[in-house]
This record gives C-alpha cells, sequence and structure tokens, in this order.
C-alpha cells in the first residue's frame, strides 16, 4: 500500500487553508505562483480547497450573464488577440445592431434565468453616436425586460461615466486583459494605465466594476500571478477569466490552446488570490476545458457564468449551462439580491 505524501507546514495548500479559508486572506503574488506550479496530481485537491473558499466567502449562487455586441468588428485597435481590430485579415467585419434587436436579445437572455445583460462595442472609446444608441438601447431594455444592464464599450471620458451612470447601467466591463509587465506584448495603440484610470472612475461613480482578461496569450506563470494580484489590487466585483481562443488572421491566432490542467489550476489560484470576487468562466472555456473542465471549474472557484455565445465565437447552449449548475446543485442568483 503507497503511503500518502507527507505534507509539511510549509505546503502551499496547507497555507492557503489556514489563510485564505479560514481568514478571508487572498494569497500574495509568491503564493500565487506556488499554487500555479502545484504538480498536477495534486490538482484535485486544489479544486477542492478552491470550492471550499469560495462556499465560505461567496455562498452557493452562481450569477448568469448573456452578453451581445452593438456594434462588431472594424476596431481602430490592435489587441493581439482579438479578431474585431480592423488592423488585421481576420474574418469578422463592421456591424451595427439594431435597438429591437438588443431588446430581443436581451429578452431570450432573461428567459435562461439570467440576471445580467452586456452591451459590449468593439471601439476604442464610444463617440456620440455609440452613447446616443447606448441609451436608446438601455431604456428599450428597462422598458421591457426585468434584467440588469452592464456595459462594455472600451475606455471612457469622466463626462461619459457620468452618462452611463444616470442611464442606470448597472456594472462596467473594461478588462486589463493581462498583467501590466506583458500588456505591451499584447497592445500598442493604448495602454494598461488608460484602462486602469477607466476603471478608476467607473468605481467613483457607484457602477459595479468588472475587470479580468485573457489567459494563455504568452505570459509567463509569474506574470499569471502578477495580473491577480494586480486585480487584488484594483478589487473588482468581478474578474471575467477567459482563455485565449486563438483567432485567424491575428497575431496569436497561432499560439497554442492553454492546457486543461493549467488552466484549472489557474481558476483555483485567482479564486485563492481574490477570495470574495466573482469569478466568471467567459471565453474559450469550451475548446480549453470542455464539458468535464466546465464542471470541474464550477467546483474549483468558478461562481459565475457567460451562458450561450461570445461575441465572435460560439459558447455552450445555455441549457447545457443551466442543466450543469442544476446537476451540481448550484442555485442561481436571483435578480433581487442583485438590485
Amino acid at each position: 500500500m503507497t503511503q500518502a505524501p507527507v505534507r509539511t507546514e510549509t505546503d502551499i495548500l496547507a497555507i492557503a487553508r489556514e489563510q485564505v479559508l479560514e481568514r478571508g486572506v487572498g494569497l500574495d503574488k509568491e503564493q500565487t505562483v506556488q499554487v500555479l506550479t502545484l504538480a498536477d496530481d495534486r490538482l484535485e485537491e486544489l479544486l477542492a480547497l478552491a470550492h471550499d473558499v469560495r462556499m465560505k466567502w461567496c455562498g452557493p449562487e452562481v450569477e448568469v450573464e448573456g452578453i451581445i455586441s452593438l456594434k462588431t468588428g472594424g476596431c481602430p485597435e490592435d489587441c493581439h488577440f482579438c479578431s474585431q481590430s480592423g488592423l488585421f485579415q481576420s474574418p469578422v467585419r463592421a456591424a451595427w445592431l439594431d435597438i429591437p434587436s438588443l431588446v430581443e436579445a436581451a429578452k431570450q437572455t432573461a428567459k435562461t434565468g439570467a440576471t445580467e445583460f452586456c452591451i459590449v462595442a468593439a471601439v476604442r472609446g464610444p463617440d456620440e453616436r455609440l452613447m446616443a444608441q447606448v441609451a436608446a438601447g438601455v431604456e428599450a431594455i428597462r422598458n421591457e425586460v426585468d434584467i440588469q444592464v452592464a456595459c462594455s464599450l472600451g475606455m471612457l471620458t469622466q463626462e461619459q461615466v457620468d452618462q452611463l451612470a444616470a442611464m442606470g447601467v448597472h456594472r462596467y466591463n473594461h478588462n486589463l486583459e493581462t498583467a501590466k509587465s506583458h500588456f505591451p506584448n499584447v497592445v500598442t495603440t493604448h495602454s494598461w494605465e488608460e484602462r486602469w484610470d477607466t476603471l478608476r472612475m467607473v468605481r467613483e461613480a457607484g457602477m459595479e466594476v468588472c475587470c479580468g482578461g485573457i489567459l494563455g496569450m504568452g505570459e509567463t506563470v509569474e506574470q499569471r500571478a502578477e495580473f491577480a494580484l494586480q486585480l487584488a489590487e484594483l478589487e473588482p466585483d468581478e474578474v471575467p477569466l477567459n482563455f485565449l481562443n486563438p483567432r485567424p488572421g491575428t497575431p496569436f491566432g497561432d499560439l497554442e490552446v492553454l492546457p486543461a490542467a493549467e488552466a484549472l489550476k489557474a481558476v483555483a489560484a485567482f479564486r485563492l488570490a481574490l477570495p470574495r470576487t466573482m469569478l466568471r468562466f467567459a471565453g474559450g472555456r469550451e475548446i480549453t476545458l470542455g464539458d468535464l473542465g466546465a464542471k470541474q471549474g464550477i467546483l474549483g472557484g468558478i461562481n459565475a457564468v457567460i451562458v450561450g455565445n461570445y461575441l465572435t465565437t460560439l459558447g455552450r447552449p445555455a441549457e447545457a449551462d443551466l442543466d450543469l449548475l442544476g446537476e451540481l446543485k448550484m442555485p442561481i442568483k436571483a435578480l433581487n439580491e442583485t438590485l
């Protein structure tokens, strides 16, 4: 009979159990690196701990969200992962969505039980036309659908932040995408600091802050940990975790998909670094993790999901995610509890 491995007082999971699970204090950068580099044979143990942390500090409920692109493609920025950039030879072309279609998408999202509907536009930042379109869309949705409205419109001015807050936008998404040290390898047409400034203004205006990024864009493990701790410093209400789905025609189109074990370690590490934050499964999880990985992630620290399709890529059918949540006995967060 093989002996169980001896756990010492310096074992990172033992430390995390006392520090994060018992006291609610997130991991520091060095500790996060240790979690990200754990041996694969300890993955199950790590995911179980991350799940315990999520249950203790966030509870069992899962928030469900749908997203829709109001303005797709033709973006002037050079985010190397994005097929919506007008600078790359990708198959996505510029298009606008009309208001009735936006309202219908919100209705369909609400039917899944989702409490959040996010309007997204592929832009550096909104111009007057886009702000007017968003205002009309938000008003139309609020008149016909019982759902919270979030927006993701790029970098904002203070005036635009104030306008969105006045419209009743509940949450604003603006991803930092990756660690500050890796950002210049991902985007060159604007800075990490410009994104940070938008997030600061959003928080000060009273909207919830949604900020995450994409894993698997050539960052080192140390940079992955750096990113987790920079998010912890920001203290966002929600962190969407995306995994790179390499898109044809983009500079990152030939990168390898992140191995599933590595992706799951990252999910758990982000939970242990951000014990009280809503951690949302977002784009790329289907190609990176598959159905089994989705279940492992939800039992390994995730407590929110985007259902249906993403902006330019297909997701899992909403019914598949909702069935999975039912199977795992994870209740969907009620709308009146998000108000």
